[in-house]
């Protein structure tokens, strides 16, 4: 599996364009382009369509769901209850979910995000993860059936995260950096009274998986960004040391999916055999490798239910996950009925497997909760995430575009267009970058696209060379080469988008988050006529310094980092020239900055030093700081916030109509 330094942080991030499903990767490379694709159009608008615009509020009333980890145990032991994270309170907390939808609050957190990770086996107790204003350092605890939280983890540069069960339910997994900020140690917790002992000191490794019977670790450690290897502990051996599964030569990625549920087979990804990621077998006493699935996309994921009887897996074709569960007894698909066309994830199993709880996500309906009974495949749905004053029939469906670049290369992309454009009516135009970089606009549900898209603005995810999900040779293409050729793909987004019909040609602005509002800000700088106006959102401006303070959990795939964008020791004049900070007195069009305080990827001064020298240039620019935020926006009340500044944003300077601002937006934020 490829490494690509994906600074967004997840489905709660402001910037994210779809849902995504937490837990369950989508690995990094990408397709072949078929000539009938190439030569796909968009469908052009005939008529203006009367469509009811709705406020960025309601939007952001849509109600976020996700299920336990895939490695605990999501129903609970005795009366099959559904364990789940939902903001339905402004914030993520945990809750229940019974068989027909009823929810249950297991937290109250008011100010800090809480995600749901587990069930005990034996009990009601849960496990759950939470960090401080967004500052990305996760801490782990228990849930008592009273409802007191204990903290597994104190210390305040402690970061932790929970692993998996050994499944005989007596200990539980977590991985800390307690010991050392740069690398995360594994420990064994006892389900009874929390005793932990180190079982594994780790020397900077990526802790992948522990097997279900707890013998075997796996391992991962990135060489560069095009080359890692995965390793494996034998706890029963007399010699722990990792030993290495994948020797070979030259650039090949391979990471960890899943122990089998016999512990007695790995399955893990390897592109070494063409451009796309396969799965494969490793039997952990011979050591003999099989090819288990094969695509002409990317194997996204892949793992076996509790009791092996069932294999899940799923493929990122052209830019939607589509979802298999394979019953092993018969090696026939399960065929799940009474839900949407749309993308199925977070496929999770009851103690006897008789049922899975899931989620179903499309493009104007958001990611729905779902409990099915696996012998008929007929599904309940337990959830309704879009708020019941939406219209659906307003909301838009994407459809996937390709556009030539500079070059001749074709740059897949996902494209909304709003529903009241027509060709007597033209509505102005965003390009929206992704982050990463190496990430992958995808289709699926997004408040914030669709409340841009309301509003009369079409948008086109544009998916750049270096995106995921294209081969690995696409993915590959922005090394050491970020901020320029790629940047010239989203210029040559700009003039795809001149030539649809439906769009007025003379208003097309830019948008993106993270590694997308770098590529906002090198675009109003190295390009700074292309686009009428640019929002950035908590994007780096000095990769120089980004660089030299990136977290020191991030310590374990440094090399690599680097390897991917260049060593400020040695690369010092090329990442100066594609920093935007140093150019900031090329901006001349009006300019949006997003930033949380608390961000530990992209630090606030990035963005306060670019507003400060594009201002001083006298350009036009506003600024909106969330000082109880980090890398994306947990809280309702911010995201709202964000989506109304947008559009007002928009309809000034893009648009040209007299600024509106909301009467309840801004609250206690920065707003310049």
């Amino acid at each position: 599996m490829q490494l690509k330094w994906t600074l967004l942080i997840g489905a709660s991030a402001l910037v994210m364009a779809c849902a995504q499903t937490p837990g369950e990767d989508i690995p990094d490379e990408a397709v072949t382009t078929p000539e009938e694709d190439i030569e796909q159009v968009v469908e052009e608008p005939t008529e203006t369509a009367t469509v009811q615009e709705y406020p960025a509020a309601l939007f952001h009333e849509t109600i976020s769901w996700g299920l336990g980890s895939n490695n605990g145990y999501v129903f609970s032991h005795e009366d099959g209850d559904i364990l789940a994270s939902t903001d339905e309170t402004g914030i993520f907390n945990a809750v229940t979910l019974d068989e027909a939808g009823a929810v249950t609050a297991l937290t109250m957190s008011d100010d800090n995000a809480v995600y749901a990770q587990s069930f005990f086996p034996q009990d009601d107790r849960v496990l759950v993860t939470s960090d401080s204003g967004g500052n990305e350092i996760y801490h782990v605890y228990v849930r008592e059936e009273d409802g007191t939280l204990t903290d597994l983890t104190p210390g305040e540069e402690v970061r932790a995260s929970f692993v998996g069960w050994r499944d005989d339910g007596e200990v539980f997994y977590v991985q800390t950096n307690e010991r050392d900020p740069q690398t995360n140690d594994l420990y064994e917790y006892s389900a009874a009274d929390y005793s932990r002992k180190m079982i594994f000191e780790n020397d900077g490794k990526d802790i992948a998986d522990v097997s279900p019977d707890g013998r075997w670790l796996a391992l991962s450690k990135e060489r560069t960004n095009a080359d890692s290897n995965i390793f494996l502990v034998d706890f029963l051996a007399d010699d722990q040391a990792p030993e290495l599964i994948t020797g070979h030569e030259g650039d090949i990625s391979y990471g960890v999916y899943d122990f089998t549920a016999d512990s007695e087979t790995l399955i893990y990804a390897t592109n070494e055999y063409g451009e796309f990621n396969q799965a494969w077998t490793y039997n952990l006493v011979s050591g003999e490798k099989n090819p288990l699935i094969e695509a002409d996309w990317d194997v996204s994921f892949v793992f076996d239910s509790p009791t092996g009887r069932y294999l899940v897996s799923a493929i990122n074709a052209d830019a939607v996950t589509e979802l298999t569960i394979t019953d092993n007894e018969t090696g026939e698909a399960v065929e799940l009925t009474n839900i949407p066309d749309g993308e199925v994830g977070q496929v999770r199993f009851n103690r006897d497997e008789s049922e899975i709880a899931f989620g179903v996500n499309t493009d104007t309906s958001p990611f729905n909760l779902y409990l099915a009974d696996l012998d008929d495949g007929e599904a309940t749905r337990l959830t309704d995430a879009l708020p019941d004053a939406i219209d659906e029939d307003d909301l838009v469906t994407a459809e996937i575009v390709r556009y030539e670049s500079f070059d001749g290369l074709e740059i897949p992309a996902v494209f909304y267009m709003p529903k009241q454009a027509s060709a007597d009516n033209p509505v102005p135009a965003l390009v929206w970058v992704h982050g990463g970089p190496g990430g992958q606009t995808t289709k699926g549900y997004s408040a914030t696209i669709q409340h841009l898209v309301n509003h009369g603005y079409a948008v086109l995810g544009a998916n750049n060379r270096g995106s995921s999900g294209y081969g690995k040779t696409f993915f590959h293409m922005d090394d050491r080469n970020h901020g320029e050729k790629d940047l010239q793909d989203i210029v040559y987004g700009r003039k795809y988008l001149e030539g649809v019909e439906g769009i007025d040609p003379d208003k097309i602005g830019i948008i993106g988050g993270s590694y997308g509002g770098f590529m906002v800000a090198a675009a109003l700088t190295s390009e700074p006529e292309v686009f009428d106006v640019g929002i950035d959102i908590f994007g780096v401006t000095n990769w120089v310094r980004t660089l030299e303070s990136i977290p020191p959990w991030w310590g374990s795939f440094r090399d690599a980092l680097y390897d991917e964008m260049g060593d400020p020791a040695t690369d010092m004049e090329r990442l100066r020239r594609i920093s935007p900070l140093f150019h900031a007195d090329q901006i001349t069009k009006p300019l949006l900055v997003i930033q949380g305080a608390n961000d530990p990827r992209v630090l606030k001064v990035e963005s306060d030093e670019l507003v400060e020298a594009a201002r001083e240039n006298g350009a036009t620019v506003e600024y909106v700081v969330f000082p109880d935020e980090g890398h994306g926006f947990q809280k309702r009340e911010n995201r709202i916030t964000a989506s109304e500044a947008y559009v007002d944003f928009l309809n000034t300077y893009l648009k040209g109509e007299p600024e509106q601002q909301d009467a309840d937006a801004g609250g206690d934020n920065a707003v310049e």
